[in-house]
């Protein structure tokens, strides 16, 4: 054993020193999060993280099994660890600060007062670039530097393990190096020969603007300044059985061919995969299909090796490099731990910053099962697949794509925090930069550039796949980003019940009961939501619509909308007994907040009848509309009250409910709510906070933070900043371990009783405000 060991106890007290976190201490720190199966997080908070801290503990799947992801420095001869929860070194830097972006999580570092160490996840969102928005993908940038002004002999080594690639650790893993000499350029994908019906917003690869964002930002240019010089080497009745999903063309072949083994230049590679593949299949929420990639530029000093962990880990912690040998003893994910590694020396140290980029990504050729308008199941190509002709091909080139990579999403970050700022101040923009990489890692990319379907997975809550009112909360990221995003998961939901898959005249709940299986329901057996689901399709179809000015997709969707509504006029001024989008709170009738989403769809579907032609059903529907917002009234606010207020149920005197579905109102530019209604719920919020903010009803003192930010959003400015330094608040002091969760107790800012929700797209809805900034003055349009 090398010295580290050694200096245990000169250098123990780097461990107590504090980090400080940046814009605050998330309960859980995002690592690599791009997609439902590329979700790794480190968690912080007290119930069962370490405070923040990247090195002494493993990192996680959002569910909580381990992701092993190991990092050793060497300085001088002697050893620290920087990331990970190995026990065959215990001496750790000193983490000095983490901070956050929309797209980053940034960790400073100080190695025994020798050098510093930068530590940056990126995993870039890219809502206006379908190529680059594909492929779950994320970089590890390591940047070391002096911190004495004196020169310095540093080793750096990383790896992963198999516990990636499935949740069963049982399971064989395999596993492959390779080295890619070539640079690659993504294809031109060529038009898909499905038929559809032509749409307005005919989607692009590159979306030419933001709808909801007050900035204007183009690629940052100054990428240069960073530490890190990159490596340069329709109608259902228009589908046919034969197209709906073009034939599997340019599809990577499962396993690249492996090139030299040991040239220097080029991009090295493991390649590690569950053996036995089992397509649309997880186990632990983990994806049982799919090749991982750890990448890395095959410099002079870099050595790899695979094998057991205690045997790479120990090797370099002994020698300061690897053997460049692979192990082919195949086994399963916890036999001997399988890990992965590269160690790069990077020789002697100074004040300049040397630097070393790493990318991990996860490649599957097919992402979902989709039950298409002729009752058929298709596998639906995951999307990037239309733009390389391999795996090898798209590592290699989001590799040589960090410095672009990088510069969209400094761009991105500034515009989500300037924006923010704007909107409700710098908590708010710690609030959004934290939701960020949250929401958007909910989503699968799939199908083809000109017929994109973005699949959204109700991740912890239920599993299921499309799920509408999951969709709706996390549908205002999507209209400030790229209202688009939004059709693009609309599409499938359409094509299902258009073609009479779903039994019922009201809308569907969700397509799949198991993410990625969007299989339908046409059994009819389902959990209802009726009222809640008709009034989430309307009001989400109008807000696309009203952004992209695209009435033709109104039109191509008139009849399903209409009957939806019909559903609502039968039924939503006195809703039945049933449940709302708060479903784990249970049934009620007569909900005075689920009557109001219902009267709000009604007259949005007035103004989808108005731009779409149908003259004399925008007027029928405008009237009922405003015939029962004045019922509503009377029959579900309690205007006697001390503090006015709107009441869970009708006639419940002593009860009270966060008003959020006041927000579509707002969102769609209807004005068919009174100002008086928005005036009374912002005077009265404050009168109910607890610590940790308003409880969502009377029934329980737990309060969802998406449905806060949906009432702060309409509510004044006093009330709105209540809002949001309550959820920060939350966010910095929480216990909870996991990724954000949305539902918590106003009391102990921890989890309810029974009930963990963690790492859902909801948070899409934390974006309430700045979808705001593209709501109409008026949402009334003159019948065409």
């Amino acid at each position: 054993m090398r010295s580290s060991i050694l200096l245990l106890a000169a250098v123990a007290s780097l461990t107590n020193a504090q980090s400080s976190f940046t814009p605050l201490r998330p309960p859980a720190l995002p690592l690599a999060v791009r997609s439902p199966y590329m979700s790794t997080w480190q968690q912080a908070g007290s119930d069962g993280g370490n405070g923040g801290y990247l090195a002494g503990e493993w990192a996680t799947f959002w569910a909580g099994q381990v992701t092993g992801w190991t990092g050793f420095i060497t300085v001088d001869n002697s050893s620290y660890t920087w990331m990970g929860g190995s026990n065959q070194n215990d001496v750790f830097v000193e983490q000095t600060n983490y901070q956050f972006t929309s797209t980053k999580s940034i960790f400073a570092m100080n190695v025994a007062g020798l050098v510093n160490l930068t530590v940056t996840f990126l995993s870039p969102v890219t809502p206006d670039d379908l190529m680059r928005a594909s492929l779950p993908y994320t970089y590890m940038s390591l940047d070391v530097v002096s911190a004495d002004g004196n020169q310095h002999d540093v080793e750096i080594y990383t790896d992963i393990s198999a516990e990636w690639v499935s949740g069963d650790h049982t399971a064989t893993a395999q596993w492959d190096y390779g080295v890619i000499d070539a640079p690659v350029a993504p294809v031109a994908p060529a038009p898909s020969t499905t038929t559809t019906v032509a749409s307005a917003a005919t989607p692009a690869t590159e979306f030419d603007g933001h709808f909801g964002t007050l900035t204007s930002y183009g690629p940052v240019p100054d990428y240069i300044d960073h530490p890190f010089r990159p490596y340069q080497p329709a109608s259902y009745s228009h589908f046919q059985p034969t197209n709906f999903f073009p034939p599997h063309f340019a599809h990577p072949t499962p396993k690249p061919t492996p090139k030299s083994k040991r040239t220097t230049g080029g991009v090295a590679y493991h390649e590690v995969y569950r053996q036995q593949q089992l397509e649309f299949s997880e186990t632990n929420q983990q994806a049982d299909w799919g090749y991982w990639y750890y990448a890395t530029a095959n410099v002079a000093g870099l050595t790899y090796q695979s094998g057991a962990d205690v045997d790479l880990r120990g090797q370099f912690l002994n020698n300061g490099s690897l053997t460049n040998a692979e192990d082919t003893n195949y086994r399963g994910i916890d036999d001997n731990y399988p890990v992965f590694g590269f160690a790069n020396d990077l020789g002697m140290v100074g004040t300049t910053t040397v630097s070393t980029l790493f990318q991990l990504s996860l490649h599957q050729n097919d992402c979902v099962q989709f039950e298409n308008a002729l009752n058929s199941v298709e596998s639906v190509p995951c999307l990037w697949t239309s733009y390389f002709g391999s795996n090898t091909d798209a590592v290699t080139y989001f590799y040589d794509d960090y410095a672009t990579g990088f510069s969209k999403s400094a761009s991105f970050d500034a515009q989500i925090q300037q924006d923010s700022v704007a909107a409700g101040g710098e908590g708010y923009a710690a609030i959004t930069a934290l939701s960020t990489r949250q929401a958007f890692g909910a989503l699968e990319f799939t199908n083809t550039p000109d017929t994109p379907y973005v699949f959204l997975k109700e991740i912890s809550s239920d599993g299921n796949i499309q799920t509408v009112d999951v969709i709706f909360p996390f549908h205002p990221i999507a209209i400030y980003l790229n209202p688009r995003i939004l059709k693009y998961m609309l599409d499938p939901l359409f094509i299902n019940q258009e073609a009479g898959n779903w039994p019922y005249m009201f809308s569907i709940h969700d397509l799949g009961t198991s993410f990625p299986n969007a299989t339908g329901h046409n059994n009819g057996v389902d959990e209802m939501q009726p009222l809640e689901e008709c009034g989430d399709m309307i009001i989400m179809t109008l807000a696309y619509a009203q952004r992209a000015n695209d009435n033709a997709y109104l039109s191509q969707h008139y009849e399903i909308l209409k009957q939806w509504n019909e559903y609502l006029v039968e039924e939503a001024l006195i809703p039945a007994n049933q449940i709302s989008t708060d479903d784990f709170a249970g049934a009620l009738a007569n909900q005075t907040n689920l009557a109001l989403k219902g009267i709000i769809g009604i007259e949005a579907m007035g103004q989808v009848a108005n731009r779409t032609g149908h003259g004399d059903d925008g007027a029928n529907f405008t009237a009922i509309a405003q015939n029962y917002i004045c019922q509503w009234e009377t029959l579900g606010l309690n205007y006697n009250a001390t503090n006015p207020h709107a009441e869970l149920n009708y006639g419940n005197l002593t009860s009270y409910v966060l008003l959020y579905n006041l927000f579509a109102d707002a969102e769609l530019g209807l004005q068919l709510v009174p100002q008086q209604v928005y005036d009374i719920q912002s005077n009265f919020y404050p009168t109910v906070f607890n610590t940790y903010g308003p409880p969502l009803d009377t029934r329980h003192t737990y309060t969802k933070s998406d449905w806060e930010i949906f009432c702060a959003a309409v509510a004044s400015t006093s009330t709105k900043t209540q809002f949001i330094d309550v959820i920060f608040k939350y966010l910095n002091a929480t216990p909870e371990q996991y990724a954000f969760g949305d539902l918590y107790d106003t009391i102990t800012g921890n989890y309810p009783p029974g009930i963990t929700f963690i790492n859902r797209p909801v948070v899409g809805g934390e974006f309430a405000l700045l979808a705001l900034n593209s709501a109409p003055t008026s949402g009334f349009v003159i019948p065409s």
